[in-house]
């Protein structure tokens, strides 16, 4: 039996291609003549573009003469001469160091609102905080590690809350710290 449904395919095929053949027509004259209407046809105007004046870079010179750049406050820059005159050099320097001085850890990525303290470990020497991101992974932290975007560091850990010592720049460009907490959740 599969010889002979074989057999059929190849008639079936053999008729439909001579069938098929037959229906080609050679005659073209009809696409040659829309072929040369098409070229025959007058041509368009395209306007030039229009020519653009190259940019004149300005740059302003009254700040190379001692004078006040005008795209400043008045106000604030002398608020800001007078905060900068009581700074304490050394405070600010150690702020610097400790941000530079260090690597960052996994928790700095994320604001601290959006992290949310789970619970705690506790072991002999130890009392750790478990810390969930916004992603839903859980962290263990403890005094001294920094979490949150302002530099947070860890200085207490309870059962019910972590506190934290957050450094950050203020309007004026001094670096100062405060301090901030996470609480318990206790839906989770």
């Amino acid at each position: 039996m599969t010889a002979r449904h074989a057999v059929s395919r190849w008639i079936l095929l053999l008729g439909s291609s001579v069938l098929l053949g037959g229906c080609v027509n050679s005659d073209m004259s009809d696409l040659e003549s829309y072929a040369q209407q098409v070229l025959a046809r007058k041509s368009g105007h395209i306007e030039p573009l229009p020519e653009f004046k190259p940019y004149q870079r300005y740059l302003y010179q009254a700040a190379d003469q001692d004078k006040r750049d005008p795209f400043k406050p008045i106000f604030e820059e002398e608020q800001q001469q007078q905060v900068v005159a009581t700074v304490d050099n050394a405070q600010q320097q150690k702020y610097i160091d400790e941000i530079k001085n260090r690597n960052r850890e996994e928790l700095e990525q994320y604001e601290l609102d959006s992290l949310r303290m789970v619970g705690t470990l506790q072991n002999k020497e130890d009392l750790w905080a478990i810390v969930k991101d916004p992603e839903g992974t859980v962290h263990r932290v403890r005094v001294g590690n920094y979490i949150g975007r302002n530099f947070g560091k860890i200085i207490n850990i309870s059962e019910d809350g972590i506190e934290l010592r957050e450094i950050f720049k203020n309007p004026q460009g001094v670096w100062e710290e405060r301090k901030a907490s996470l609480a318990l959740n206790e839906e989770e």
